[in-house]
């Protein structure tokens, strides 16, 4: 349940004013179509974070844990950091002969990639070694501030102090990176357990 609350709390404040957030925007105003295009958010979020997840825990079998929860903790450092910059959004190519929903998944997917949000839910999925609520947590932050983009487009922006979320979001960011030193090796777990310690031969 931890790492559900976290990851939706932490994204869900990182998304405001993010790429993607200004794609819904975009998106919503050149489509129309909301509910195809809040599909395709879902679709594509749940694909892209689910494969930053898998790479998470999957960090957490290779990387000892006293290095992953330095690399973790400085990780969500510089989140925080990159939070504060306000995003802008390219200009996305035109899918010809797609639908509503396939240019959303699409366009969506591709632009996450790289993302902080995206980048996050690693962070997140190898500091809590759990993949299926990190991913649901990470997904259900990013409809929170999505859906509301896309059925109420421009009037958000003009509701939502997104400068004074970015602060929140930078915050937990921080707060994390410190919560995972502090915790030492046992913030950053291998499938739930500490790893077991080796004996030598003859013992």
């Amino acid at each position: 349940m931890e790492a559900f609350l976290v990851s939706l709390s932490v994204v869900a404040l990182a998304e405001m004013g993010d790429k993607t957030q200004l794609l819904a925007f975009a998106l919503a105003a050149k489509l129309r179509h909301r509910v195809p295009i809040v599909l395709g958010i879902l679709v594509a979020t749940l694909a892209n974070h689910f494969l930053a997840g898998w790479i998470g825990v999957w960090l957490v079998t290779l990387v000892a844990p006293g290095t992953l929860r330095w690399i973790v903790a400085a990780s969500f450092v510089v989140f925080g950091l990159w939070t504060l910059k306000p995003d802008e959004l390219e200009g996305q190519r035109e899918l010809r002969g797609a639908g509503v929903f396939v240019t959303t998944v699409v366009s969506f997917f591709l632009v996450e990639i790289g993302d902080k949000t995206q980048l996050a839910t690693v962070a997140l999925a190898a500091r809590f070694d759990s993949l299926v609520p990190v991913v649901m947590g990470t997904t259900l932050g990013m409809m929170i501030a999505d859906v509301p983009a896309v059925w109420m487009g421009e009037a958000l922006a003009h509701r939502v102090n997104v400068r004074w979320m970015r602060w929140v979001a930078a915050a937990l960011f921080i707060v994390l990176g410190a919560l995972t030193l502090l915790g030492g090796d046992e913030a950053v777990r291998v499938n739930g357990r500490q790893p077991t310690p080796s004996v030598s031969p003859g013992r």
